[in-house]
C-alpha cells in the first residue's frame, strides 16, 4: 500500500476581481471527488491542501486537478501541486531573514520548473534597489520593502521572456507559512 502524503496545490489567477471564480467551498468537494482526503482550503485566493495515498507524482495530481476544474468551473486553471517537504525545504532556503521580515514584504513565486539563472542575469539588481530577489528551487524569493502592489521589480521578474514558459504563482511569507503548518505531517 502506497504512504499517504500530504500536497498543497496552488492555483494561479482565481477569484481577482470577480473573474475566474473557484469558490473554495467548491474546491474542497473537487479534490474529495478525485479520491483526496483531508481537503483543507486557505484564504480564497487558490490554496488547497490535501492528503492522498494515489502513489501519483505532482504532475499527475496537477494535471488531474486542472481538467476536474475545468470540467466543473468550464475554464482551465494553471495550478501547481508540492509537496509539504518541498513547501518547507523553500522555507529553510529562503535567502532573506524571513522571521524579521513582514509577511506582506517578502514573497515565493513558485515556478512549474526550474527557472534559468542565465536570463535572470540580465536584471540590473541596483536599478531596483532597496528590493531584491534570489533563485531557488523551484522558487523566486521577493523581497519588496513597500508591497507587491507598488513593485517595479515584480513587474520586470514576471515578464515571459524570463520564465520561458513556467507556470508560476506568488505567494506572500504569512501563507507559505500557513501551508507549511497545513501540510506538515505529524
Amino acid at each position: 500500500m502506497t504512504k499517504k502524503k500530504t500536497y498543497a496545490a496552488l492555483l494561479r489567477g482565481i477569484n481577482v476581481s470577480g473573474h475566474r471564480k473557484v469558490p473554495m467551498a467548491e474546491l474542497r468537494p473537487l479534490l474529495g471527488g478525485l479520491g483526496h482526503t483531508n481537503v483543507r482550503t486557505y484564504l480564497q485566493s487558490g490554496n488547497a491542501v490535501f492528503t492522498t495515498d494515489s502513489g501519483a507524482g505532482e504532475e499527475e495530481l496537477r494535471t488531474a486537478l486542472e481538467d476536474a476544474i475545468e470540467d466543473r468551473f468550464g475554464f482551465r486553471v494553471d495550478c501547481l501541486v508540492r509537496d509539504g517537504g518541498y513547501l518547507a525545504a523553500v522555507a529553510e532556503a529562503c535567502p532573506f531573514p524571513a522571521a524579521e521580515i513582514p509577511g506582506k514584504q517578502l514573497h515565493a513565486i513558485y515556478y512549474s520548473g526550474p527557472a534559468d539563472p542565465e536570463l535572470f542575469a540580465s536584471v540590473d539588481r541596483e536599478a531596483y534597489l532597496p528590493e531584491e530577489f534570489a533563485l531557488g528551487d523551484r522558487v523566486l524569493y521577493l523581497y519588496v520593502p513597500e508591497g507587491l502592489g507598488t513593485s517595479r521589480l515584480s513587474v520586470v521578474v514576471s515578464r515571459p521572456s524570463l520564465l520561458k514558459g513556467l507556470v508560476a504563482t506568488a505567494r506572500n511569507w504569512n501563507t507559505v507559512v500557513k501551508l507549511i503548518e497545513m501540510t506538515r505531517e505529524d
